[in-house]
């Protein structure tokens, strides 16, 4: 089976990485190059680990993690479904089985907000690291631009980390914030995302959880079926 060190070291992947990233540092983006994809193949083999999966398929979400980006070396727009076409070959000349490399394309194909849809598990926990990596590292020379919306919000996050509750089924999304930005601010650009890290963690039979300052900030799992929360009259 094809391992996560093999893809890191491969030349092909590690220049599609470093122009997908260099692509949208001159656009003005935050970090899309090693640091995030490191981020997202941790957190993705690390959900599926804590949720009982198979070796297999922990390997394959880490290497979906890597490598999900690569299409920002061509544009922005649609990267996803870019970066599923540029990586098939790659695979296959990897000698990667064509059913794991599908699960990998398929995944990197649908993580983004716009466009994808959750169809396996791979995809699921490249959805949930994907979407959950904000933090001050992310900024681009360490400087924020006070302009860029994105470069407030990911400078005002000072710890970021994904906790996994597999006895209670919960993936758990723990944010702090300084006032130098604001969680609305954080909501505008990152609410396509929660909920699409809450259908990624149905799909694996977890809810999803973002607390923010100590916070919970969407629906508590069951408090609307509960009865708990009530409309007055």
């Amino acid at each position: 089976m094809i391992t996560l060190k093999q893809v890191q070291s491969d030349p092909e992947v590690a220049a599609l990485i470093e122009a997908g990233n260099a692509h949208l540092a001159a656009k003005g983006y935050t970090d899309h190059g090693p640091r995030h994809v490191s981020y997202v193949s941790r957190t993705a083999a690390k959900v599926l680990r804590a949720l009982g999966f198979s070796s297999r398929l922990i390997e394959l979400a880490a290497i979906a993690g890597w490598l999900h980006d690569v299409g920002n070396c061509v544009n922005r727009h649609n990267h996803g479904a870019t970066g599923a076409v540029l990586l098939l070959p790659v695979l296959r000349r990897l000698d990667v089985p064509i059913a794991d490399a599908l699960l990998v394309v398929t995944a990197v194909g649908n993580h983004e907000e716009e466009t994808g849809t959750v169809t396996n598990d791979v995809s699921a926990a490249l959805i949930l690291a994907d979407k959950t990596d904000a933090h001050r590292t992310r900024v681009a020379h360490g400087q924020p631009d006070p302009d860029d919306i994105h470069d407030r919000v990911n400078f005002a996050i000072c710890s970021s980390r994904v906790e996994v509750d597999a006895e209670h089924r919960a993936v758990r999304h723990r944010l702090v914030m300084d006032d130098s930005s604001s969680i609305l601010e954080y909501l505008q650009i990152y609410l396509p995302r929660i909920v699409m890290c809450e259908t990624a963690a149905k799909y694996l039979g977890c809810s999803f959880e973002l607390v923010i300052n100590g916070h919970t900030v969407n629906n508590k799992p069951g408090i609307l079926e509960s009865g708990e929360l009530k409309a007055e009259n």
